[in-house]
């Protein structure tokens, strides 16, 4: 009986790594879609979204029935309840990445992002797509170190968000070329990447507690968008 409640375990694990490799997956794709106006890509993104939910409702399923047909304790009831609380924030990410793909369909065939926007955005892309990685990463061997260059990662999409403000509202930015959808657009991509981020901190500090059992690494709790 104990074999099989530890076998349960570590498919709470495993399912936890495949929603991070979906949820990489999805940025991934809806950021490419978003630089080159690849429709089809942003489709795939978009339904494939209802991939990262089920595996949340399957994963959640089995939490619940594990809390209550073992009512695990110590380092096992962190497990679960870690696992109940990351499904959640993971399909916060993959939810997050889709909302970037429904931009760049919503743009079709432009894109949404102005040649004004584009370097910026171009950093923006690969600090997202280094935290998805990592995160990937973190659930896959819980290295503490690791989860130290997520929080790191974040401080820079952090950066980076302030600096789309500043694009737009800076005494020399050069907006009045910009149409009002373009303005929100940048703002909304902003606001995503950067929650994205946020959304990566919250499981690397959960990893922390995982790992270590100290409740003060826990994250400060999120608003939502």
């Amino acid at each position: 009986m104990r074999e099989i409640f530890r076998q349960d375990l570590e498919q709470v694990g495993d399912d936890l790594v495949l929603m991070a490799q979906k949820v990489r997956t999805a940025m991934q794709d809806a950021t490419a879609a978003l630089t080159t106006g690849d429709l089809a890509l942003a489709e795939r993104v978009i339904a494939a979204d209802r991939e990262i939910d089920q595996v949340q409702d399957s994963l959640d399923a089995q939490c619940v029935t594990l809390l209550a047909r073992q009512a695990p304790v110590a380092t096992d009831l962190r497990v679960v309840v870690t696992g109940l609380r990351l499904s959640a924030t993971l399909e916060r990410m993959g939810d997050l990445a889709r909302h970037v793909a429904e931009v760049a369909r919503g743009r079709y065939p432009a894109l949404a992002l102005p040649p004004l926007a584009t370097e910026l955005f171009d950093q923006v892309v690969t600090a997202v797509n280094a935290v998805a990685d990592d995160v990937v990463k973190l659930l896959e061997g819980h290295d503490l170190n690791l989860a130290s260059q997520v929080l790191e990662d974040d401080d820079q999409l952090d950066a980076l968000h302030k600096e789309t403000f500043r694009l737009m509202l800076a005494p020399s930015a050069d907006v009045s070329g910009l149409s009002a959808q373009q303005l929100v657009d940048i703002t909304l991509l902003g606001r995503y990447f950067e929650r994205f981020g946020d959304h990566g901190v919250s499981v690397a500090r959960r990893i922390m507690f995982l790992v270590t059992g100290d409740p003060f690494v826990r994250e400060e709790p999120l608003t939502t968008i």
